[in-house]
């Protein structure tokens, strides 16, 4: 039974501290738009697939550096 005296304010204050850093980054404008970071994913991931690879190519007079 003592050990309530002390698992309960340690459980407050736990839970007083993640409402303060929830009001903390509402204030901060960390949820503001949920939606367009997971649409911009996928848009991204179309546009990667209309593009084809660009290959570098090297000019004829020049040649690649040698490997050490």
């Amino acid at each position: 039974m003592s050990v309530i005296y002390v698992v309960l304010p340690l459980a407050l204050f736990i839970a007083a501290g993640m409402v303060w850093a929830f009001v903390r980054s509402v204030r901060k404008g960390q949820f503001d738009d949920l939606e367009t970071p997971a649409m911009r994913m996928l848009f991204e991931d179309q546009e990667a697939r209309k593009d084809p690879p660009k290959v570098d190519t090297l000019p004829e007079d020049k040649t690649p550096p040698a490997a050490p």
